[in-house]
């Protein structure tokens, strides 16, 4: 399932209580769906590191009443009122006495003398047995309790949330163009590090942190993988050589159009970063030049990146004269 379904499951089944476990790969961002669909639906998000966990650390320490009882003290990190998602990451990675420690806690929403409020939902998230990561088989009574979701890459949801995050354009017109290293995991190796959602993120930290040119190459061999590292260090070559957004829309009917498409993705992630209200005019000249497909393409980065260009005359037009392709 993909990101936005995933979101709109939880939005479905949160207020219900129904506990969830997403599954997928490592890097794929798990995690991330669950913090940003909190965030939409206004409640709060409690993030607990399952693996980081004793069994004593859910339940609490004891201590004596004043009727001489022993009374269990639950961890101040569990929610006392308001509405949120209590987010057990890495729940199968955590060793077994620690998942029989949640048993309670999801199946019957207590823990001793605790109780969780009504509001609160449990989410879960963990590696797949079959991803090699560090798991545990998870016991069939807690595993009954969930509504089992498994997460799948989606590059067009990706590209939606890397424009919102500000993520590198290099990195957003790369993986256009090669949309299968997203996320391309074989745990059948060993290498440590491979292509994902997650990783890419890293790359684009480095892209805009600027590394000296000797230590670029090595630092994103060490993120995503030497072929994918390969790869983009090749496109990014390209990207250097491209003329800039500014001499393009000065001189729109003039730049000569490139027949490579590596070198087309690159230069309609860029141009589109760059338009604005005043620049529609040759944009859309200089997207008549190029193939239908681009030119869609670019007119969409535009837009996506400055909602407002839809408003004016030259982008009205452009749409007109392009309705047969736009879908």
């Amino acid at each position: 399932m993909k990101a936005s379904n995933i979101s709109e499951s939880i939005q479905t089944l949160a207020p219900t209580g129904q506990p969830i476990f997403l599954w997928g790969p490592p890097g794929v961002g798990k995690s991330q769906v669950v913090k940003t669909t909190a965030k939409a639906m206004g409640i709060d998000l409690i993030d607990v590191r399952a693996i980081l966990l004793d069994p004593v650390d859910l339940r609490g320490l004891p201590r004596i009443s004043r009727e001489g009882l022993s009374q269990w003290c639950a961890p101040e990190f569990l929610p006392r009122q308001g509405r949120g998602i209590l987010f057990l990451d890495e729940l199968n990675a955590a060793p077994p006495l620690v998942q029989a420690a949640c048993y309670q806690l999801i199946l019957d929403r207590r823990l001793g003398e605790y109780e969780l409020p009504e509001g609160w939902t449990v989410i879960a998230a963990g590696n797949r047995e079959t991803d090699r990561a560090v798991t545990h088989r998870m016991p069939s009574a807690l595993a009954n309790r969930f509504v089992h979701i498994d997460f799948s890459v989606d590059l067009t949801e990706w590209i939606a949330w890397a424009n919102d995050t500000a993520i590198a354009p290099e990195v957003i017109a790369f993986l256009r163009f090669r949309p299968t290293l997203l996320h391309n995991f074989d745990p059948e190796t060993n290498t440590k590090a491979f292509p994902s959602p997650r990783s890419w993120e890293f790359v684009s930290n480095l892209v805009t942190s600027k590394p000296a040119p000797h230590l670029f190459n090595e630092l994103v061999q060490g993120t995503v993988g030497k072929g994918a590292a390969a790869e983009f260090a090749g496109f990014i070559k390209i990207w250097q050589e491209l003329p800039s957004a500014r001499r393009i829309l000065d001189n729109p009917s003039e730049i000569d159009i490139p027949k490579d498409p590596a070198i087309l993705f690159a230069m309609c992630e860029m141009l589109g970063h760059a338009v604005t209200r005043t620049d529609m005019e040759a944009v859309v000249l200089f997207a008549s030049r190029l193939p239908a497909e681009f030119g869609v393409l670019l007119m969409r980065e535009a837009v996506r990146n400055e909602n407002s260009l839809v408003h004016t005359p030259a982008f009205t037009e452009w749409a007109k004269t392009n309705c047969d392709v736009l879908v």
